[in-house]
């Protein structure tokens, strides 16, 4: 295919601009020489001068349980937690951290206490599923992106209201051939309804993802193979090139950001990781070539076991024996990458108003061959360095948020226990 010089992005966006934009689709639709304008801004619209200032977290004192740190193992017994202002101040036994006095405590006795678990992979869009992913444990998440930007706006009820949301990266809308009503999501969007073929070109691949940039999108998600979860699709039919992945990857970077990657087929995701991405997500045909290239360049793997088993649980038979060819394979990828050092993220692929468990997803990975201890850090210290976090989440250490899950039993030796928190923490709030 030629494509055409494309001008560098306006530094403001005008009338002219977006007219300008809708007659290069056009052109790219039907009559060749016309270049997509891009959107007007690489500065994300609505930021700090559309934001009042988020109010501090609470202060709160967890005590008598044991504490584990997934980043070293530790596990201290009659354990005090001192959160001020929504962040650890001090963590250690009874006897060697003092509570503060009148500071509401939080009794822990017979119970284990563990940093908030993130969950890498989860698509919410209203405030119930915010809520509901928070209650479930999953005190940090990384969306999969949204049809409208509401991951964005609920990034924003999560520092207005921590106990209502999780701490959330957001991935703005899916960079994808087909965009449907999502173009409906922001005008500058809305002349890529004109393309014959869809959002193939590198034109039209560049404008979702710097209209995601303007947004204010943390990360940007794309995919590489058709979906998993509709019967009349085939999840290894690859529908972007190694080509296409590039210019997604390319125009992230020049944001500053990240790319993850739906994924399915061997071919796709070597293509993906090749082209740079940063987590494969889903990847249940992953081969060894590609899991020894994602060591080589520190790309997660993200594989939302939750996802793939709660097929076997569809009444669409198709889905169901999809499920059910799809789970072992996977199981085997991750044991496999587990192996080989690539780093592993938990992530439940939760939508639809269903918010799974991100504790299910640890317990899938402890049953796909983790140690427990190993399995956990996946939802904790693993899961927060893929999010850029991991000086502030997935551990309860001086200086770290003070999200906290409180759970009846000891998860490494029964993992399971995870999936049911008796107590979440937010920031120092009880939720």
């Amino acid at each position: 295919m030629c494509i055409d010089a494309v001008p560098p992005p306006s530094p403001r966006l005008t009338r002219r601009g977006v007219l300008a934009g809708a007659a290069a689709l056009a052109g790219t639709a039907g009559v060749s020489g016309a270049a997509l304008a891009a959107p007007a801004s690489a500065a994300p619209r609505n930021t700090a001068a559309h934001r009042s200032t988020a109010p501090r977290g609470g202060n709160l004192v967890l005590r008598g349980g044991t504490l584990l740190d997934p980043a070293t193992g530790d596990v201290i017994e009659d354990a005090v937690v001192v959160i001020e202002d929504g962040t650890v101040r001090a963590a250690g036994a009874r006897g060697e951290v003092a509570t503060p006095e009148g500071v509401t405590v939080l009794d822990a006795h017979g119970k284990w206490i563990l940093p908030g678990l993130v969950d890498a992979h989860i698509h919410l869009s209203t405030v119930a599923e915010a809520r509901d992913a928070v209650r479930g444990g999953a005190t940090t998440v990384r969306s999969g992106s949204t049809s409208f930007y509401q991951d964005i706006a609920i990034r924003e009820l999560a520092r207005q209201v921590p106990a209502q949301a999780p701490r959330l990266k957001a991935a703005g809308v899916f960079v994808t051939p087909d965009l449907g009503d999502t173009v409906l999501a922001d005008p500058d969007l809305t002349p890529l309804a004109r393309l014959r073929g869809g959002v193939r070109s590198p034109e039209a691949l560049r404008r979702v993802v710097e209209v995601n940039l303007v947004r204010g999108a943390d990360v940007i998600k794309t995919r590489v193979n058709e979906r998993a979860g509709l019967p009349e699709q085939d999840p290894l039919t690859q529908v972007y090139s190694y080509e296409q992945l590039s210019e997604i990857v390319g125009a992230a970077r020049r944001g500053g950001k990240g790319v993850l990657c739906h994924s399915y087929s061997e071919k796709g995701c070597h293509d993906a990781v090749t082209a740079g991405i940063r987590s494969l997500e889903h990847g249940v045909f992953v081969g060894e070539r590609t899991l020894h290239e994602m060591r080589r360049r520190d790309t997660y793997f993200t594989p939302t076991l939750t996802a793939i088993a709660g097929l076997v649980e569809e009444s669409d038979p198709v889905l169901a024996e999809r499920g059910r060819t799809y789970l072992p394979v996977l199981k085997r990828a991750v044991r496999a990458a587990h192996e080989l050092g690539v780093p592993l993220a938990a992530g439940t692929d939760s939508s639809g108003g269903k918010v799974d468990r991100i504790g299910r997803e640890v317990e899938l990975m402890r049953e796909a061959g983790l140690p427990a201890l190993d399995a956990i850090r996946t939802a904790t210290t693993g899961a927060a360095r893929l999010l850029g976090l991991d000086k502030r989440v997935g551990r309860l250490v001086r200086g770290y948020a003070g999200d906290a899950i409180v759970v009846d039993g000891d998860p490494l030796a029964d993992i399971s226990v995870l999936k049911n928190p008796v107590r979440v923490v937010r920031t120092g709030i009880p939720v």
